[in-house]
């Protein structure tokens, strides 16, 4: 068995062990300020979704997307997930070996999508194995710790390897972990919102795992731009394994009927 396998085989069992069926509704995304007192931008719940707590055998789901959250090690990735997806935190820092999968289900516009989350490690010893999970990602997650400036600086060489493995049309949100530890910022709001504008990040967001705040309102905002896209590109839709909606890279989408794909039987990792 390869060891890509392995890890998958491993960790397919870490997918939501919450068995609380009662969902998190989030109406309304409020705007704050950052310390200088310049407002952040509000993400609408277009769709008024919801993310659910469902139990780990949950299979009702209409739209699947592959979501890879990636970044330095220790800027908490991992924390990030394992609050979204079971509403805990652990302070004890322990490395993410190659990859952990994860499963976040959202109801949006009365319909239930399922982002299959691949959580990578950060270090530089398993690069040349997670490069290996980048494709057919729908959205991926940049993640850097306020507190870290290193952290910052590396997100121009995470974009150079997910644009070299993955599509150019993927999108991207930022994220700016460890909301918590501001007094030992090192990071400025402004400098996140600035990087994540030149580089056309779909949007911006400082988090804290540890307090949760703005974890739910990050996938929740991922939820909307996908569903948007998939409603956008539905008849152009591919059958893939983790993702419904996939252009041709780089080529604009042509009017008329749109070509039937030939369904993929041989299941990918």
């Amino acid at each position: 068995m390869s060891q890509e396998n392995q890890i998958n085989n491993k960790n397919s069992e870490n997918i939501n062990d919450n068995n609380n069926n009662e969902p998190i509704n989030i109406q309304n995304i409020k705007e704050g300020e950052d310390k200088e007192g310049n407002k952040k931008e509000s993400n609408k719940n277009k769709y008024n979704a919801e993310i659910l707590n469902v139990p780990n055998e949950f299979s009702e789901y209409e739209i699947n997307f592959k979501i890879i959250i990636i970044g330095d090690s220790g800027v908490g990735k991992t924390c990030i997930t394992n609050q979204a997806v079971k509403n805990i935190f652990w302070d004890k820092y322990q490395a993410t070996i190659g990859m952990e999968i994860y499963s976040l289900f959202i109801k949006i516009d009365n319909k239930i999508i399922k982002f299959q989350i691949w959580d990578t490690c950060g270090q530089e010893m398993y690069k040349s194995l997670i490069t290996n999970f980048y494709r057919s990602s729908s959205l991926a997650v940049l993640v850097y710790s306020i507190d870290q400036k290193d952290s910052f600086n590396d997100l121009d060489l995470w974009i150079k390897e997910l644009k070299t493995n993955n599509s150019p049309d993927t999108k991207l949100i930022l994220v700016g972990n460890k909301l918590d530890l501001e007094n030992k910022r090192q990071v400025e709001y402004n400098e996140g919102k600035k990087f994540a504008e030149d580089f056309q990040f779909i949007d911006f967001f400082e988090t804290s795992a540890k307090t949760g705040e703005n974890i739910h309102n990050m996938f929740i905002r991922a939820a909307n731009v996908l569903y948007e896209e998939h409603i956008k590109y539905k008849d152009y839709e591919s059958d893939t394994s983790f993702t419904t909606f996939r252009p041709a890279y780089g080529q604009a989408l042509k009017k008329g009927n749109p070509k039937k794909t030939k369904k993929n039987t041989n299941k990918c990792c």
